[in-house]
């Protein structure tokens, strides 16, 4: 496997999960400005879409979002415990939080990257007060978001949430998002993921 991927983006999430469940894979960084991977190719032709992440299978087929990909992985290898299985109303609830990442989460990130007008800015950090507010309700007195199993939905959490730091988005308003974050940093893998995406020292 392959995992196309932008050090730091939301194909964090993916790489963290390829780890946690044990994969052997290879990584090739792609320049989301010029659309070029780093060994030349066109990424565009990857995939259409110009946005990663993107996980080429063994068979040359290519996944694309991210929600999507974690769950192929997870099923893949079920011993892994990173994802419920389907059917259960336990995955119907981790699909809960995926969705909600997804759509709540992620894209309410995202716009802060694009530079926005003060006024907008604040408009956008309130609504995602009010998100965050649900998580740090949800995760009081659990360890992640689906009780104490680390899943696929908390390495989605964490990888859009680490978007916290260069944004200069505090996060010390909401105490246990902060010990969820530093719970699933100090996970060996997730030092791993990080470390190979160049976002902490070895």
């Amino acid at each position: 496997m392959k995992l196309y991927y932008t050090p730091g983006a939301c194909s964090l999430s993916p790489h963290i999960v390829l780890k946690e469940a044990g994969y052997t894979y290879s990584l090739e960084k792609v320049n989301l400005g010029t659309k070029q991977t780093e060994t030349g190719e066109d990424f565009r032709e990857i995939n259409e879409k110009g946005y990663i992440p993107v996980l080429k299978l063994e068979d040359g087929e290519f996944l694309t979002e991210g929600a999507a990909i974690v769950q192929y992985l997870a099923d893949l290898k079920p011993e892994s415990g990173l994802a419920p299985r389907a059917g259960t109303i336990e995955r119907v609830r981790l699909n809960e939080w995926l969705a909600y990442i997804s759509t709540e989460l992620h894209k309410g990130f995202s716009p802060l990257f694009g530079n926005p007008s003060e006024h907008a800015a604040e408009a956008l950090k309130k609504k995602l007060s009010i998100r965050l507010d649900y998580v740090e309700k949800r995760l009081k007195g659990h360890d992640y978001l689906i009780g104490h199993q680390f899943t696929i939905a908390d390495a989605y959490l964490f990888t859009v949430l680490n978007w916290s730091n260069p944004l200069k988005f505090d996060l010390s308003a909401w105490p246990s998002i902060v010990a969820f974050m530093k719970r699933v940093a100090d996970r060996p893998q997730v030092k791993a993921a990080m470390q190979e995406e160049g976002l902490i020292k070895a």
